[in-house]
């Protein structure tokens, strides 16, 4: 028998956990304390230089936020505190697996960032043009886009490692079947939703918490490419979807959004039927419909696209008070990730570029590193606590305690008593997709998997086929149908 490698870290030290992170019980919040997480994601976000290691190639335009709708009850966020409130906005829009130079048609999720300039400081609501995610814990996730990017040996992308890494992880079925569909190739930026996709916290003046999600409806209608469409206006025209957002604004037709959110009580969270903190999953709108909440108008392309789109900087662990976090494994992982990426890319005084700047006085003990571009806190004290400045710590931004359900420290399997990875994603494509839309999500399939290769092409294939059965007969079918082989399972 071949022996096996002992899996280790960079400094050969054998671990048991490879893709569950260590948690204060099966939903409680990730330790700081796994340094192998930490090491994972450290060490992908210095995976390529200069540009971005996903969300590389984007477009990015100035606008406005109002406020249309009243959710004080539910957050005492300054923004929101009544309506007719306004702040500036600035967007970037992306794809998410492909270098700088790849097709804006390509399939692919795309990456919606929205920064509010609040008078509380930046609020970054980083998300995608999809309400689910492949993945729903942070440790797989460097793995999972390694599969999306270049095979190691033939700088090719490779339909075998993707479908390996699918068929191995069926967690990934939800947001598969909406890569596969049309939704996986938007005909513009303009043209389809923003979600921010994790589960996030609001809290109001009484110091109450509840779950939130947002959902950024377009205003111009959802439209898509079918796959043929897609791949011919590749070749045509690569820049598509930046060069008709950017003609639309210069030509003042400013595209529009609306906000809306979904709210789950604390109370709610305990008897939903899914683990409400889980990225693959979505909340149905008929238990926890939409609430509107306000406007958002893109206006302005940057005089510099350098200066403002690719130097910007968006993090999920930007909120501001009255906007909060949750135990969502993937955003846990993110609020570490995300800065670590702009510190390695732009410098460690990132939020000091122009476009990331916040339009509040920075008041901090930070000083030095590359690129400080500022007074550098000039002769002022760089320690706290100290006897000469006036700098104090705010006690009423204070957020209530959250209360875990474990004390139990350990790397939980993520799929354990939470392995319903096919309930949505069936309802997705047999009840919400039109029989148009379902053959052409079986034909985008097919044709991807037909790319599968060498010798564990079958295993490979045997395994996929088994999860689109669980998720729908016609859906399994159909694709073995198209691949001309029998499904054995």
């Amino acid at each position: 028998m071949e022996k096996k490698k002992k899996l280790t870290t960079a400094a050969g030290i054998p671990y048991a956990k490879h893709e569950d992170s260590m948690t204060v019980g099966p939903r409680g919040p990730i330790l700081l304390q796994d340094f192998i997480l930490h090491e994972k994601m450290a060490h992908f976000n210095r995976e390529r230089i200069p540009e971005r290691v996903v969300h590389a190639k984007g477009t990015g335009a100035f606008g406005k936020f109002t406020v249309t709708h009243d959710i004080s009850k539910y957050t005492r966020a300054g923004l929101f505190r009544k309506v007719g409130n306004e702040c500036r906005v600035f967007v970037r829009f992306s794809t998410v697996g492909g270098e700088k130079g790849s097709a804006d048609t390509e399939r692919d999720p795309r990456g919606f960032a929205i920064k509010f300039y609040t008078e509380d400081g930046n609020w970054d609501l980083v998300g995608n043009n999809t309400p689910v995610f492949f993945i729903k814990d942070p440790k797989k996730f460097s793995d999972f886009i390694h599969t999306q990017k270049r095979n190691p040996k033939t700088n090719l992308k490779d339909a075998t490692m993707f479908w390996d890494f699918f068929s191995l992880n069926p967690e990934t079925m939800h947001q598969g079947i909406v890569l596969f569909s049309d939704r996986g190739t938007p005909y513009s930026y303009r043209n389809m939703n923003g979600y921010g996709s994790h589960t996030f916290s609001m809290i109001n003046a009484r110091n109450e918490r509840v779950w939130v999600k947002y959902h950024i409806k377009t205003q111009q209608g959802i439209k898509n490419f079918t796959g043929p469409e897609a791949d011919e206006m590749r070749g045509k025209n690569p820049d598509w979807a930046q060069e008709d957002f950017i003609k639309a604004i210069e030509g003042g037709n400013f595209p529009k959004w609306t906000m809306k959110i979904q709210v789950m009580t604390e109370e709610q969270a305990k008897t939903f039927k899914w683990n409400p903190f889980d990225l693959t999953k979505v909340w149905p709108h008929g238990d926890f419909p939409l609430i509107d909440v306000g406007v958002m108008e893109l206006n302005q392309i940057p005089e510099n696209y350098f200066r403002d789109v690719e130097q910007s900087a968006f993090a999920p662990a930007h909120v501001v008070d009255g906007l909060g976090y949750s135990f969502d494994k993937m955003l846990q992982g993110r609020l570490l990730s995300y800065p670590d990426a702009h510190r390695y890319r732009l410098g460690a005084n990132y939020e000091q570029i122009p476009v990331n700047r916040p339009i509040t006085q920075v008041n901090n003990y930070e000083r030095d590193a590359s690129m400080r571009v500022d007074d550098n806190g000039g002769s002022s004290p760089n320690y706290h606590p100290n006897s000469f400045d006036d700098i104090v710590a705010m006690p009423d931004q204070k957020e209530p305690p959250m209360v875990l359900d474990s004390n139990v420290a350990d790397w939980y399997d993520r799929n354990e008593n939470d392995d319903d990875h096919f309930t949505q994603p069936g309802m997705l494509f047999e009840k919400v997709m039109t029989p148009q839309e379902q053959q052409n999500t079986i034909n985008n399939i097919v044709g991807h998997m037909k790319g599968i290769c060498g010798p564990k092409k079958d295993e490979i294939i045997q395994r996929q086929l088994g999860h689109f059965f669980k998720t729908s007969q016609k859906l399994g079918e159909g694709v073995a149908k198209g691949l001309g082989v029998t499904f054995k399972g």
